[in-house]
């Protein structure tokens, strides 16, 4: 593995029948929805559905070498994306409403999803990098158990909204190698009236990111430049300080390591519903991103991914 010799947690897991274990103990709470903090109840495995309208079959929009997330995750081979249809989080500015929001995709096999693992480690892809994988982790932890039994060794990306719950990142301890979260919100009133309702982003991401923490540390990248293990925070600076963009490289200087991994992202654009409100219809200047850096670099974050 260009020279670092790296052994993913959910192989152990996978020999001692760990993994297949937890992944059915996640599948269990699709009985009563509460993968999310949404917490639906509804009784997936009937058939029912709740806000991310997701059932327990298994539904994908596509799997491809990715090459345009984070350089230490994209190295020579890319970054192994499967994109997860549906989204319990709902974002008014989403860029992928198409498959978040409407569903495009297609409905798989478990057995589907663990040969794209295989065939995205064949194409020399440094990571598995499930996108949006908060509905579907029963299905991608019994997956990747399928995988690992058929030779899988390359790191697990869990690359989500943020909106995590405690219990449920619990079980994946050990399962996931690097968390790749986005930190949208700083405020409660803006993440519900951006993102359906969803006031609870702002208390319960900083508890998720805080466990994200503990159980894989710090990304920091290998001599040959790539990340296997580690914490990067994704945080999109947005137009009408709608993401408290500032108060957020506070908070997680003074919660977790200054030498953190965080990407300040310049690249939100008015997609999808962004229209309909006029704070957030318009692109980030250049100057209140370079705000955003001088005030993570004020507060000792050492660990900045930035546009230049």
């Amino acid at each position: 593995m260009n020279g670092v010799t790296y052994r993913p947690g959910y192989m152990a897991l996978h020999r001692s029948g760990e993994l297949k274990s937890r992944g059915e103990a996640l599948w269990e709470i699709m009985k009563n929805c509460k993968l999310c903090p949404r917490e639906c109840g509804v009784n997936r495995l009937e058939g029912e559905t709740g806000f991310c309208h997701a059932t327990s079959r298994l539904k994908l929009a596509s799997y491809s070498p990715h090459y345009g997330e984070e350089r230490p995750l994209v190295g020579v081979g890319g970054s192994g994306t499967i994109f997860l249809s549906h989204c319990n989080l709902g974002c008014v500015f989403c860029q992928n409403w198409d498959i978040s929001h409407q569903g495009e995709g297609a409905e798989v096999a478990l057995a589907d999803m663990a040969e794209m693992m295989l065939r995205l480690q064949e194409r020399g892809c440094q990571n598995i990098n499930v996108v949006t994988p908060t509905h579907f982790s029963p299905h991608v932890v019994l997956a990747l158990d399928l995988a690992a039994g058929k030779g899988l060794r390359i790191p697990l990306v869990y690359n989500t909204c943020g909106w995590e719950k405690a219990d449920i990142l619990a079980i994946l301890e050990g399962i996931v190698d690097i968390y790749l979260a986005d930190f949208k919100y700083m405020d409660g009133a803006k993440s519900a009236l951006y993102s359906n309702d969803a006031s609870s982003y702002p208390e319960i991401t900083r508890i998720a990111l805080k466990e994200m923490n503990r159980q894989v540390g710090v990304a920091r990248p290998e001599p040959n430049g790539l990340v296997y293990r580690g914490l990067i925070i994704r945080h999109l600076v947005m137009p009408g300080e709608a993401s408290g963009s500032k108060e957020a490289m506070q908070w997680i200087s003074e919660n977790l390591p200054l030498d953190t991994y965080v990407n300040i992202m310049i690249q939100y654009r008015p997609a999808y519903r962004a229209h309909l409100f006029p704070e957030i219809d318009s692109y980030v200047s250049r100057e209140v991103y370079q705000e955003v850096v001088s005030e993570a670099r004020r507060k000792g974050l050492a660990n900045l991914d930035v546009d230049t």
